[in-house]
């Protein structure tokens, strides 16, 4: 078997799939240390990770993550912003959950320097359920720097 060279290995994107159970019907859930494995698999030194959830009810923020109260924080006051009670026009009686989606948004970037996610002392990853308890999906994507 042929061994790949390090500048081969280097060039391998990865591509992961994240499962997340959640517990509640809104919840921030730190996903950060499974992404942090996504990159260190991929072996890139240099690049880009993005996380994407393919959800319409739930997405994906980058905030603190030391303090657990934070989290606890924003899901109250998008709960009190966007009540689950509301009369939507919706049918199926989720609309809260699609509009805290579109404030929260499905993706989020983070470069890689010295083959670590580049975030901010306090900064997590958070998988952000909106319809829940149910289990979900995050897709991770690692892409290297091109080779100069």
């Amino acid at each position: 078997m042929k061994q790949e060279s390090d500048a081969a290995k280097e060039s391998r994107r990865l591509t992961r799939t994240i499962e997340v159970q959640t517990a509640q019907h809104t919840q921030m859930k730190k996903i950060t240390a499974e992404v942090e494995r996504a990159v260190a698999d991929s072996g890139c030194r240099s690049g880009v990770c993005y996380v994407y959830v393919p959800h319409t009810t739930a997405g994906v923020m980058i905030n603190e993550g030391d303090d657990p109260e934070v989290a606890r924080d924003i899901e109250a006051t998008l709960d009190r912003l966007v009540p689950e009670s509301r009369s939507y026009r919706h049918a199926e009686g989720n609309a809260d959950s699609h509009i805290k989606t579109a404030l929260a948004g499905s993706t989020v970037t983070v470069f890689i320097e010295n083959g670590r996610l580049a975030l901010g002392r306090w900064q997590a990853i958070f998988f952000c359920e909106f319809d829940g308890p149910r289990r979900r999906e995050a897709r991770v994507k690692i892409v290297p720097d091109a080779a100069l």
